[in-house]
C-alpha cells in the first residue's frame, strides 16, 4: 500500500499534577466510572440514568455511530469487483428495405425478426498499490472515531447533569438561608417597632430594619429564577418536555450532595487512555492519514479485469429465441484494461498534499487536546481542593456571625447597643451563609470537573446500544438494517473491542476492526 503508515505523535504529558503532593489526591488509583455515585445521592443517581437512556443530543451520537459503520461496509464493498450488471431484453426489429445487401447494390430486405439477449457483465479494479485498502483503513478508524465522539458525548452529559443538579441543590440552599434570614430580620423589625412606640428609639431604626428585610425578601425571587433556568435545563439534559420535577427531584430539600474528602486522580498519562476526545483526535487523525494513500494511488496506473458472459439469439431464418440458452447462442468475452491519468496537470500531486497538510493540522490539534484535557484536570482539581479549604474558613465565619448577632440581638433589647450593631450583624450572617452554600457547592462542582476532565463514565455505554428501541424500531420500519441494529426481542451484539491508545499505535498495534 503506497501512502505513509499512522503512527500517533508524542503526546506533551507531564510525569505528575501540579498538586500531586495534596492529601486531598489519591494517585494510586484512576478515576472510578461511575464517579458520581461516590456522592452517595439516590436522586442523583437516577437522573443519571434517565439522561443516559433519553438525552437527545446522545441519541444523534449514536445515529452518527449507525451512519459511520455503513460507510465503512461502503468502502469494504469498494474492495471486490466494484461494477456488475444483469441484463436482459426482448426486441422486435424491423429491418430497412433501403439497407444494402452485402452482395450488390441492390437493396435486400431481411423482414422482421425478433431478437433476444441475456448479459451478466462484471468490472474488478485490481488494487495493486492499496487504494481500497486504503480506504478501509480510513472508513474504520471514522467509525471508531464516531464511537469515541458517542463516549464524550456521554462524558459530558453526565457532568452536565452532575452539574445542573448540583446547582440546583445550591440555590435551593440559598433559598432557604433567605427565608430562614427573613424570618430573624422580620423578628428584628417586630423589636424596633416595639421599641419605638415604647419610647426608647426613634423611627429610624424601624426604617433601617424594614430596609434590609426588604432586601432580603427581594433576593429570593431573584435566586428562584436561576433555580427555575436550572431545572429547565436538567429537563433537556433527560430529553424531557416542560413538566413538574417534583417526584423525580425531591425539590425542596436544599441539601447539597457532599463530594468525599479525597480525589483519585490517577497519573496524566492515564488521559490518553480514558480521554474519549484524545481517542477521538487520534482516530480521525488515523482516518486521515489513510486518505493520503488513496490518493497516492491516483498517480500509478489502475489495472481492471472486465467480463462478461450471456447469450443472445434472433427470429432471422431457420434460428429461434430459445438458442438464447443453448450452446450455440452463448457469448462472452474477457480480459484486462488499462488506464493512466499521465496528464493530470499537477491535480493528483496536488490533491497529495492537501490530505497531507489536512493530516498535520489534525495531528497538531491532537497534540494541543492533550495539553487543554490537562488544563481542565488541573483547573478541576484547584476548584475542589481550593474551595474545600475555603468552606473551612466559611463554617468558622458562620458560627462567628451566628454569635455575632445573638449578641448584638440581646444587647440592643437591653438598651445597651444601636440598632445598627444589628443590622450590620445580620448581613453579615446572611453573607457567610450564602458564602458557605456557594462553597459547598463549589466543592461538589469542582469534583464533578476533574471527573469529567479525567474522562469518567462513557465505560456504561459498554455493551448497550447505541440508539433505544423506539429510535430502531422507527429505523427498521424504513430500512432493512439486518443485524447492524438487533431485533427488539435480542439484546444489541457485543460493543466494539477496546480503542488503541497513543503507545498501542506506536508499537505497530493495527486497529481493530469492525
Amino acid at each position: 500500500m503506497v501512502g505513509p503508515d499512522f503512527s500517533a505523535p508524542a503526546a506533551p504529558v507531564a510525569d505528575t499534577w501540579l498538586e500531586w503532593r495534596d492529601k486531598g489526591l489519591k494517585h494510586a488509583q484512576a478515576a472510578p466510572a461511575e464517579w458520581w455515585r461516590l456522592f452517595r445521592d439516590p436522586v442523583l443517581d437516577r437522573l443519571i440514568e434517565t439522561a443516559a437512556s433519553q438525552n437527545l443530543t446522545l441519541l444523534s451520537a449514536g445515529t452518527k455511530v449507525l451512519q459511520a459503520r455503513a460507510e465503512l461496509g461502503v468502502a469494504t464493498g469498494a474492495f471486490f469487483p466494484q461494477a456488475q450488471a444483469a441484463t436482459a431484453g426482448v426486441a422486435y426489429v424491423r429491418a430497412s428495405n433501403a439497407t444494402p445487401s452485402s452482395q450488390g447494390g441492390n437493396s435486400a430486405t431481411l423482414g422482421n425478426f425478433w431478437a433476444d439477449k441475456w448479459l451478466l457483465q462484471s468490472s474488478w479494479e485490481l488494487d495493486l498499490w492499496g487504494k481500497f485498502r486504503r480506504g478501509i483503513e480510513s472508513a474504520d478508524a471514522a467509525y471508531l472515531a464516531s464511537i469515541a465522539s458517542y463516549d464524550d458525548v456521554l462524558v459530558t452529559l453526565l457532568s452536565d447533569v452532575a452539574g445542573a443538579y448540583v446547582g440546583i441543590r445550591t440555590l435551593e440552599r440559598q433559598i432557604a438561608i433567605a427565608r430562614a434570614n427573613v424570618a430573624r430580620q422580620r423578628e428584628q423589625v417586630r423589636i424596633a417597632r416595639d421599641r419605638f412606640q415604647g419610647g426608647a428609639s426613634t423611627m429610624l431604626d424601624v426604617h433601617q430594619a424594614q430596609n434590609v428585610l426588604a432586601s432580603t425578601e427581594a433576593s429570593i425571587p431573584r435566586l428562584e429564577i436561576h433555580l427555575r433556568h436550572g431545572l429547565n435545563a436538567l429537563r433537556v439534559l433527560l430529553g424531557m418536555s416542560p413538566e413538574p420535577l417534583g417526584s423525580m427531584l425531591a425539590r425542596g430539600t436544599g441539601k447539597i450532595p457532599l463530594a468525599p474528602g479525597r480525589a483519585a486522580v490517577g497519573i496524566p498519562a492515564d488521559l490518553l487512555r480514558r480521554r474519549p476526545d484524545i481517542r477521538a483526535a487520534e482516530l480521525r487523525a488515523a482516518a486521515q492519514s489513510a486518505q493520503i494513500g488513496m490518493a497516492q494511488a491516483e498517480l500509478y496506473p489502475a489495472i481492471s479485469i472486465t467480463g462478461a458472459f450471456g447469450g443472445q439469439a434472433s427470429s432471422v431464418g431457420t434460428r429461434n429465441l430459445a438458442q438464447m440458452f443453448q450452446p450455440i447462442g452463448r457469448a462472452f468475452v474477457v480480459g484486462p484494461s488499462f488506464q493512466w491519468n499521465l496528464l493530470n496537470y499537477g491535480q493528483i500531486t496536488n490533491n497529495v498534499r492537501l490530505q497531507d497538510a489536512t493530516l498535520q493540522q489534525l495531528l497538531i490539534d491532537y497534540q494541543n487536546k492533550v495539553l487543554k484535557a490537562q488544563e481542565e484536570v488541573e483547573n478541576g482539581i484547584a476548584t475542589f481542593l481550593l474551595s474545600s479549604t475555603e468552606a473551612g474558613y466559611l463554617r468558622r465565619s458562620v458560627t462567628e456571625a451566628k454569635g455575632a448577632l445573638d449578641i448584638a440581638a440581646l444587647e440592643y433589647q437591653q438598651g445597651t447597643r444601636d440598632f445598627t450593631t444589628v443590622l450590620t450583624a445580620q448581613q453579615n450572617l446572611l453573607q457567610a451563609e450564602n458564602n458557605l452554600a456557594v462553597a459547598t457547592g463549589n466543592i461538589s462542582i469542582g469534583l464533578v470537573s476533574l471527573y469529567r476532565a479525567l474522562g469518567g463514565g462513557w465505560q456504561i455505554r459498554e455493551g448497550k446500544p447505541f440508539v433505544n428501541a423506539a429510535t430502531a424500531q422507527e429505523m427498521r420500519n424504513r430500512t432493512n438494517w439486518g443485524d447492524v441494529l438487533p431485533p427488539p426481542d435480542q439484546p444489541q451484539p457485543e460493543s466494539p473491542p477496546a480503542l488503541p491508545s497513543a503507545q498501542d499505535v506506536d508499537s505497530g498495534v493495527k486497529l481493530p476492526q469492525w
